[in-house]
């Protein structure tokens, strides 16, 4: 009977790396344009790989590293957004909200922005693809690779544990 190779043994861990450095830098490099961000989600996928190396089968080895880079440039992409959509808006010179209002609205905020980071990261890049890219269900399942139901089984839950942290506003 043939041993089957395991992703935890070091070995088999370079070996994945030489084989698999290279193309997927290329692809994070093909859908980033930046050299140093694209070595960044190659190293992020080779570390996320080694720390769930036990739940990796040797022959989804590949897929998972091309997904992990994928999935970690959509929530980079999602991220700026957010960053740039909050500079648009820009800083208030004077406002007529009371201290107490502008208080409660900057701990909703932070609030707000806690339990999206404590999603799921499946929960959250459906979450903010929607909500922040107003992507349509059927558009994210095509991203993701993913089925309509999926997406919508993933947002039920992203809504359910945003409304059960921050309640229904």
């Amino acid at each position: 009977m043939l041993e089957k190779k395991s992703v935890c043994e070091s070995e088999v861990f370079e070996e994945l790396y030489s084989d698999h450095s290279k193309s997927l830098y290329n692809f994070a490099f093909y859908k980033t344009g930046n050299s140093a961000q694209s070595e960044d989600l190659v190293q992020e996928a080779f570390i996320k790989m080694w720390n769930n190396c036990v739940k990796i089968i040797f022959e989804k080895a590949k897929s998972f590293l091309f997904t992990v880079v994928n999935n970690q440039f959509l929530n980079d992409v999602a991220h700026k957004k957010v960053v740039l959509n909050y500079r648009k808006q820009g800083v208030k010179e004077s406002t007529n909200e009371n201290p107490e209002f502008l208080l409660e609205e900057k701990e909703f905020l932070n609030k707000l922005q806690t339990t999206i980071s404590n999603l799921k990261e499946g929960q959250r890049e459906v979450f903010l693809l929607n909500r922040i890219d107003k992507k349509t269900y059927k558009e994210i399942a095509e991203i993701l690779s993913i089925s309509v139901k999926a997406v919508e089984k993933r947002m039920h839950l992203a809504l359910k544990q945003v409304r059960e942290q921050i309640g229904n506003i």
